[in-house]
């Protein structure tokens, strides 16, 4: 077997093992030099494994996961080539990991992947989801399972100010960013690659000459680019984009959270293409 049958326990929240989670978790820095995340849930796990992203260490609170969900994680013929750590928690040391409140006992350090842009494998009709200077997970999270829905093909972000593979970011999608690829890179960098790609690029903005969303044409190749709410698109790639479009806003408010304009934009454009 991969593992022993009676696997290593870890019964202290000192544990050096669980300081070194607890860095892996919280510093950004941490992650990007070891190539490692920190992921919880078991559903999220099954999106990770499918994607094809390697586990470094599975981490189980078996009295929160429970005997069956226990004896499926322990199954050698589930296990990934080469295998991966198998690590039992105490309730008080999970517990000190995971941030959920109802959580299903499942923690996973993940190998995070490299991609760049020439690693995108488009169709021949692409419809792109570009967010430029994210900030907060929680947004970006919620972008990733807009994405994984509509559904769109990939998610761009460019000179993000968040780190992509977060825990934060990883448990706002719902494990949308193991379903949907995902590339940070430098913002003229990905207008470059849309040019390239013949991709249209749609920018989201409160601008005077804009056209409204519904009266857009994104049937074909179709780049949505969306900016922050407190700044929005720079004018820069505002610019940079072939056309602008906008929400009408109806209301006494002139900003809509980004995630809820992405999911708008996006489902606007399936509409189209469906029809």
């Amino acid at each position: 077997m991969p593992f022993p049958a009676l696997p290593e326990r870890i019964t202290s929240p000192q544990n050096p093992r669980v300081r070194e989670l607890l860095r892996l978790q919280d510093k950004p820095a941490e992650r990007r030099r070891q190539g490692l995340t920190l992921m919880e849930g078991a559903r999220e796990l099954a999106h990770a494994r499918r994607a094809g992203w390697a586990v470094a260490t599975l981490l189980v609170c078996e009295e929160l996961a429970g005997e069956v969900l226990t004896r499926q994680l322990r199954a050698p013929a589930l296990l990934p080539t080469p295998a991966y750590d198998y690590l039992a928690l105490a309730p008080a040391v999970f517990a000190r990991l995971a941030v959920r409140e109802r959580s299903d006992g499942v923690l996973a350090v993940l190998r995070t992947p490299h991609r760049t842009l020439t690693d995108l494998v488009l169709p021949a009709n692409p419809l792109v989801l570009v967010l430029e200077a994210v900030e907060k997970p929680g947004n970006l999270g919620a972008i990733l399972r807009t994405a994984d829905a509509a559904p769109a093909h990939a998610v761009l972000v460019g000179d993000a100010r968040t780190d992509l593979y977060s825990p934060n970011v990883i448990r706002a999608s719902l494990g949308g960013i193991f379903t949907v690829p995902t590339v940070a890179a430098p913002m003229t960098d990905i207008l470059a690659f849309l040019r390239g790609a013949g991709i249209r690029s749609f920018a989201a903005a409160l601008a005077p000459a804009a056209l409204a969303y519904t009266a857009a044409d994104f049937r074909g190749p179709t780049a949505l680019v969306l900016g922050t709410e407190a700044d929005g698109l720079s004018a820069a790639t505002r610019l940079a984009c072939d056309e602008t479009v906008l929400i009408p806003m109806r209301g006494q408010l002139d900003s809509l959270n980004v995630s809820v304009a992405a999911a708008v934009l996006a489902f606007e454009a399936v509409r189209q293409r469906a029809a």
